[in-house]
Order: structure tokens, then C-alpha cells, then sequence
């Protein structure tokens, strides 16, 4: 028995041996090389298009790369002001943090605001109203599309006093029946669209514009509902 354990001494410790008598260089063969072995792209670099297209159409003949972020991720450094997002029904906990996050983008200069009137247009308008009455195209009076009515972000009791971080949350993850614009806006431009939102409001009500929202209140008086 104890010249069975000397001759599995020696026989393991000759494998060991013969294992480390070289520095591997190749991993053998891999299951899936281009997870294992990943190609390094260099964002601004200028790409052979004989390789590469920015076409999706032709991701199976080339290889595709748009320099775009995949969606979902967010940049290095940019902490989410809430914890989880609202994705299950019923969820509220989230929603009433909101309240007490702050916006914090800097006042919108005049050509910000004309900017987030033309993107409040194109994502807002359709279901809120160019004028924010809450009747878009897609309501109309109840002659289209959709049967209810859209928030009045102007005179809803809710919604036109709705603090900004709880409206960047109704943005960014969705509400009742209004899905996540966050996929449509980036992070800055939800922010900023917020301050569009609470300027127009209180312009409206003949409150004073905040300073915070838009630097100098003026450039509301060029913009037409």
C-alpha cells in the first residue's frame, strides 16, 4: 500500500512538473472567441469601411459599431438620483422619494429654452398639447386615437404643482399610462425639459419664473403656446 501511495507521489508530481516546464500562450480552443477574446475599439478613431458600417442593415455582412452607448447603461460617473426604478405595478416608493431630488442643471439660457420648447414639442405635444392643456393630437377632444384624456399640465391640481424630481421620475420611468422618455431624452435633456415645464407653469399662473429654472425670465415671452 505504501509503494502504491511513493508511485502516485511521483506520478502526480511528474505531471505538475511537465505542465510547468513551458509559459502557455494560447487559451486552446475557445467555445465563443469573440467573448472571450473582445476587439478594442478606439471611439474617434476613423474605421475602415470595408470593415465597419454604422448601416444596422448591414450588421451581418460588416461589422457594426455607431459609437453609441448601449441603451440601458448609463456614463462613467453618473450616479441615478433614485435607487430602483418603478418596474412593477403598484411601486410608489420611488415616486414619492422624487419629490426630494433636486434638478440639478443650471438655468436654461434663451437658446436652452427655445430648445426645450421644440423637444417638449415633439414628445410632450402629441399627448399634453402644444399649449399643455392636455389635449394633443392624440386626444383631441376625445376624437382620437386615445380615449383619455392626457394630464393638463397646466391645470391639473397635481401635476401643475408636482415638485421637478418627482416630474424627471414621471419622465424618465414612465407613469400610468405615459411610458419612460428616457430612451428619447438624455439625462440632461430630461432635467432641462423639467425646467421648461415649472417655468411655462408659473408664467402661466402669473407666478414669478423661477431663476433657477430659466436664467433670465424673458426669453418665455418669444416662446408661443
Amino acid at each position: 500500500m505504501k509503494t502504491l501511495s511513493v508511485i502516485a507521489t511521483i506520478f502526480v508530481t511528474g505531471i505538475v512538473l511537465v505542465s510547468c516546464d513551458h509559459v502557455r500562450r494560447s487559451p486552446g480552443h475557445l467555445y465563443m472567441p469573440d467573448m472571450f477574446i473582445s476587439r478594442a475599439y478606439e471611439t474617434y478613431d476613423q474605421r475602415d469601411s470595408a470593415q465597419f458600417t454604422t448601416d444596422i442593415s448591414k450588421a451581418g455582412e460588416k461589422i457594426f459599431y455607431n459609437n453609441m452607448p448601449v441603451a440601458g447603461t448609463i456614463a462613467r460617473d453618473e450616479d441615478l438620483p433614485f435607487p430602483l426604478s418603478q418596474d412593477k405595478p403598484g411601486d410608489t416608493t420611488n415616486y414619492i422619494a422624487s419629490k426630494l431630488i433636486e434638478n440639478p442643471e443650471a438655468p436654461l439660457t434663451a437658446a436652452e429654452a427655445t430648445e426645450m420648447h421644440r423637444l417638449y414639442l415633439i414628445n410632450c405635444g402629441i399627448c399634453h398639447g402644444a399649449k399643455m392643456d392636455g389635449n394633443g393630437p392624440l386626444y383631441n377632444g376625445g376624437n382620437g386615437p386615445f380615449s383619455s384624456a392626457p394630464k393638463n399640465l397646466l391645470g391639473d391640481p397635481i401635476v401643475s404643482v408636482m415638485p421637478e424630481g418627482q416630474m424627471f421620475y414621471s419622465i424618465q420611468y414612465g407613469k400610468n399610462m405615459m411610458g419612460s422618455y428616457a430612451s428619447q431624452l438624455s439625462r440632461k435633456q430630461r432635467w432641462q425639459l423639467v425646467h421648461y415645464i415649472k417655468a411655462i407653469q408659473n408664467k402661466t399662473k402669473k407666478l414669478p419664473v423661477s431663476p433657477a429654472d430659466v436664467a433670465d425670465s424673458t426669453v418665455l415671452d418669444n416662446i408661443k403656446l
